[in-house]
C-alpha cells in the first residue's frame, strides 16, 4: 500500500514539473522581451559583429604576407619552401649593389593588409546592415575610409562607416569599428629593416647580436642556391609571430 502511494506521489510530482516546462516555453513564445531579456535571440553588437566577422580573415593574410615578406604580390621573389619571398633588396646584375625594393617596410605593410580585406570589410558591414533590418531595425549605412596600424604586440583596423539603427523610437549611431589582432608583426618588421640596413652597408648581419639584444627572438639564416641570396626567417618564441624575407647581396670584391 505504501509502495502505491509512493508511486502515485513520483507520477504527480513528474507531471507537475512537465506541465511547469510546458508553461515556461509557452511564455517564451508568447512574449519576446521575456526571450530577449534571458538572453535568447538577443542581437549582436554592431562592435561584435564586425570583430567576429573581420577577425579570422585579418589573421590570414597577416600571416600570408609575413611569410611572402611583407607583400601580397612579392615581385621580385625567391622561390623557397614552396613560397614566393620577397626581395627587400634586390639586383639583377652581378657584382653591383642591391637595390631596396621596398624603403618603408612597415607602411608598406600596413596597405597591403588594408587592401587584402577591402573586399571583406564591404561584405561583412553589409551583412551588418542585412542582420539588423531582419530584426525590425531601421538601418543606414554610410562608409568611410579604412586604416591598418602596425603597433607593439598587436594590428589594429580602424573602419570609420557610420552606422545608424533605430527601433522603437530608439536611435543608436557608431562612427568607428577597431578589430584587434594580437601580434608581434610591428617588431619584426623593425627587425628585418635593420637587417636590411646592415646587410646593404657591411655585406651581412649580425643575427646573434639580435637575439642577445631581443631574447624572445629566434633569426635563422639561408643560403639555398648558388646565387648569393639569402633568406632571413624572424620568429617570435613566444607567439610563434614569423617574418620572411629575402636578400640578395652580390660579392663586389
Amino acid at each position: 500500500m505504501k509502495k502505491e502511494e509512493g508511486k502515485r506521489g513520483q507520477l504527480t510530482i513528474f507531471i507537475i514539473v512537465a506541465i511547469l516546462v510546458i508553461a515556461i516555453v509557452a511564455l517564451f513564445f508568447a512574449f519576446p522581451k521575456l526571450r530577449t531579456a534571458v538572453g535568447v535571440e538577443k542581437l549582436e553588437t554592431p562592435e561584435n559583429f564586425i570583430q567576429t566577422c573581420l577577425q579570422d580573415t585579418i589573421k590570414e593574410n597577416v600571416e600570408i604576407i609575413s611569410s611572402q615578406g611583407g607583400s601580397l604580390n612579392p615581385s621580385p621573389s625567391v622561390l623557397y619552401n614552396d613560397e614566393n619571398i620577397q626581395y627587400l633588396c634586390y639586383t639583377p646584375q652581378k657584382y653591383q649593389a642591391c637595390v631596396v625594393q621596398i624603403p618603408f617596410l612597415e607602411k608598406h605593410i600596413e596597405d597591403e593588409l588594408k587592401n587584402s580585406i577591402k573586399e571583406d570589410v564591404d561584405f561583412c558591414f553589409n551583412s551588418l546592415k542585412e542582420n539588423y533590418d531582419n530584426r525590425g531595425y531601421t538601418t543606414n549605412l554610410k562608409k568611410g575610409d579604412t586604416m591598418v596600424e602596425l603597433l607593439p604586440k598587436k594590428i589594429v583596423t580602424t573602419i570609420n562607416h557610420e552606422f545608424v539603427f533605430s527601433k522603437d523610437e530608439n536611435t543608436e549611431r557608431r562612427e568607428t569599428f577597431r578589430v584587434v589582432l594580437n601580434n608581434n608583426l610591428y617588431e619584426l618588421a623593425a627587425i628585418a629593416q635593420s637587417i636590411m640596413n646592415q646587410e646593404i652597408s657591411i655585406g651581412d648581419s649580425f643575427e646573434q647580436f639580435y637575439m642577445e639584444l631581443y631574447t624572445d627572438l629566434k633569426i635563422e639564416k639561408d643560403r639555398p642556391f648558388t646565387e648569393d641570396t639569402t633568406i632571413y626567417i624572424l620568429t617570435d618564441r613566444n607567439t610563434q609571430d614569423k617574418f620572411k624575407f629575402a636578400f640578395q647581396s652580390w660579392d663586389l670584391g
